[in-house]
């Protein structure tokens, strides 16, 4: 029997992932950025696995894989060259849509404060957004020349004394005539939205198949991941 494309890439890439790791191990690197690597490595073989596990076809599988490592890589990117508190919640948006031809002033709307994130909470929303603009571009807003989608946040006061302040993410599309109802099989995608960011973030994610397009709302603790930037232009 022949064997899964799909299942040899995943072999050799895992390979690639285990010889990276005890590199790792070997070159003395401090603990906190050793540890930053491995987080990064173990994202990295989820992404694979799961890609191919919830594609129905090799092309489907390379084409949502490449996009999902080109996510990881562009925020990292980004992370490198950052300031101390992280990357900035508006540019992870904007620079995601972006990749998809969609553009802040034209089909993307995009409005909250002047948030940093630092890396673990940059890479697990970075891969939700991604998630949310691929859906658009396949079966959402950015599949019709009047679609449109607004992206705003805001940091909420504590629900009680001693627990940290809430950011509250919406995610809005509209402009469709009739969006396909909630789909019975949970992709990818679903995973990253409603477990990942949970598991990660302790984030709370509520999807909303509604008529005219997707809402998504993420509510997360804000903790030592964030940092609100006052009177930032």
């Amino acid at each position: 029997m022949n064997q899964d494309p799909r299942d040899a890439r995943i072999e050799e890439l895992e390979a690639e992932n285990r010889r990276l790791r005890r590199f790792l191990d070997e070159t003395g690197l401090p603990a906190e950025l050793r540890h930053k690597v491995r987080n990064t490595l173990s994202m990295l073989r989820a992404i694979i696995r799961r890609s191919a596990e919830t594609s129905d076809s090799l092309e489907t599988y390379v084409a949502h894989l490449d996009g999902r490592l080109d996510a990881l890589a562009r925020v990292l990117n980004a992370l490198m060259r950052s300031v101390p508190e992280g990357i900035g919640l508006h540019s992870l948006v904007a620079d995601e849509l972006l990749v998809h031809l969609a553009r802040e002033g034209e089909q993307v709307a995009i409005s909250g404060p002047s948030l940093h994130l630092r890396p673990g909470a940059a890479e697990v929303l970075a891969m939700a957004i991604h998630e949310l603009a691929v859906n658009a571009v396949e079966h959402g807003a950015l599949t019709v020349p009047q679609g449109r989608i607004r992206i705003e946040w805001a940091v909420l006061p504590p629900k009680a004394a001693g627990s940290p302040p809430r950011l509250n993410f919406i995610w809005t599309e509209s402009g469709l005539e009739d969006l396909a109802p909630e789909p019975p099989h949970r992709g990818f995608g679903m995973e990253v939205l409603e477990r990942s960011l949970r598991y990660e973030l302790k984030a709370d994610t509520v999807l909303a198949f509604e008529p005219h397009g997707l809402r998504c709302t993420i509510s997360l603790p804000v903790t030592s991941q964030f940092t609100l930037v006052e009177d930032e232009e």
